[in-house]
């Protein structure tokens, strides 16, 4: 279907007169001019003057998510490859909300579990991209030992920022 509509739309722009085409200046080709430069929000890319991760977070339209729905999804990097799979989610003692992910380079198969703060992650369907921290910061990570945190009952509600491809 998208293919017929592409075809159907090319064939009217060979077959539209000439003199119905908007006027473009004699130095420029007409491609040229439905263009359009994706720039990235101000700060999110400057290595001069990092952006906080919550506020990273809050530019990606964070949204109400259960946390029972989070259980068990995967978590992937930016090449779509598992880097493991959500076991639980928990409150810190300084009021953080962290994913214990089983990270494991085997495609997050007996990985181990290491924290992963909820800004880092954005929900892509029913898995979560890792955008803000590489598979080498999950290697180099400490295993989690859960020392004060508190797990989230399957019911929450907790906000998770939006994600796309």
């Amino acid at each position: 279907m998208k293919s017929q509509v592409i075809a159907l739309g090319l064939a009217i722009g060979v077959l539209a007169p000439a003199h119905a085409a908007t006027p473009v200046a004699a130095n420029s080709h007409p491609l040229l001019v439905m263009a359009q430069a994706m720039v990235p929000p101000t700060g999110m890319n400057d290595a001069a003057k990092p952006m906080p991760m919550q506020e990273r977070m809050l530019r990606r339209f964070p949204q109400p998510v259960r946390v029972g729905d989070l259980i068990g999804l995967r978590v992937l990097d930016d090449d779509d490859s598992t880097i493991g799979f959500v076991r639980q989610v928990v409150r810190t003692p300084q009021g953080n909300i962290e994913l214990v992910v089983s990270y494991s380079r085997w495609f997050g198969w007996f990985g181990r579990p290491v924290a992963v703060p909820i800004e880092v992650v954005a929900i892509l369907g029913r898995q979560l991209a890792s955008v803000d921290m590489p598979p080498s910061e999950y290697a180099a990570a400490p295993t989690w030992q859960g020392q004060g945190a508190t797990v989230l009952p399957a019911d929450d509600t907790i906000r998770v920022a939006l994600g796309r491809r």
